[in-house]
């Protein structure tokens, strides 16, 4: 296979990835939808590092999809510690080693994450989204993994609306064409999210004592590469798209900004791993 083809290669090539990214989000492309029962249960997980130290904003935001228990959904809200224990109990020492290794929280809601996912399935959303009431039912309607796409502008630093990238599906070459690692809804084993284990996985326990970037090692950088890998592979093997790219997340939920914890170290993007 030539380089310029090779699915692991533009996966893991900035430019080549959102081109590819860029080009799932603006073409209609039929998806697969599998018949028969879905089989993503109706479970929303949620993560906080340490329950015992729950901010009350933060408490806001994970509460308020409590109403969709009403309509036969089950939260469940974790933290670093049920996170290892069922890591261990799923995957075993070397997982729990690459658990470990994550040192910020955010790094560990990502890792934790991609395991939960990929063996049990269900709706993953991050601690500070606030629920809008919109339609979630519509995330079940088949079992094709559902994820948000996003577009940075790196000129400008700015994240560009969805109205312009996927509503007049414009385009800028200064534009970085992405997808988010929140939410994740997926069925057990999706062939997505066992990529971006594995390579989180590697990554995590092949590069111990460097600074690692939370983005490309375990958040949307890395679920960005493995769709990447995943999308190219169907296609050379003219199989359907078994993923979702979501047009409408924002009825859904929307990230509150600001909140307590983004002022100080709990905020990667705040963190000094050399402190």
């Amino acid at each position: 296979m030539q380089l310029r083809n090779n699915p692991l290669h533009i996966a893991e090539d900035d430019r080549l990835r959102s081109c590819h990214v860029r080009e799932l989000v603006q073409d209609s492309v039929p998806i697969d939808a599998p018949s028969g029962d879905v089989k993503i249960p109706k479970l929303i997980i949620q993560f906080w590092h340490d329950l015992a130290a729950l901010p009350p904003d933060v408490r806001e935001c994970l509460y308020s999809w409590e109403p969709l228990t009403t309509h036969g959904f089950k939260r469940v809200l974790i933290d670093d510690n049920e996170a290892r224990a069922f890591i261990s109990r799923r995957f075993g020492r070397c997982y729990v080693a690459a658990f470990d290794r994550c040192r910020h929280p955010a790094m560990r809601c990502d890792y934790f994450r991609l395991c939960y996912i990929y063996r049990q399935g269900g709706f993953y959303v991050d601690a500070d989204e606030v629920y809008q009431g919109g339609d979630c039912q519509s995330l079940y309607r088949d079992n094709t993994l559902k994820l948000q796409p996003l577009c940075y502008d790196t000129q400008t630093n700015t994240m560009v609306h969805t109205d312009v990238f996927i509503g007049k599906k414009t385009y800028s070459p200064d534009w970085t064409f992405y997808v988010n690692n929140n939410p994740l809804v997926a069925p057990p084993f999706h062939p997505v999210v066992r990529l971006a284990l594995a390579r989180s996985t590697r990554i995590l326990l092949s590069q111990t004592g460097e600074r690692l970037d939370i983005q490309s090692t375990t958040g949307p950088g890395n679920l960005t590469a493995s769709l990447v890998q995943h999308s190219i592979a169907c296609r050379a093997a003219s199989k359907h798209r078994d993923f979702l790219l979501l047009t409408n997340w924002g009825a859904i939920s929307t990230s509150r900004w600001p909140l307590s914890y983004r002022e100080d170290e709990r905020n990667w993007r705040l963190w000094n791993p050399n402190a």
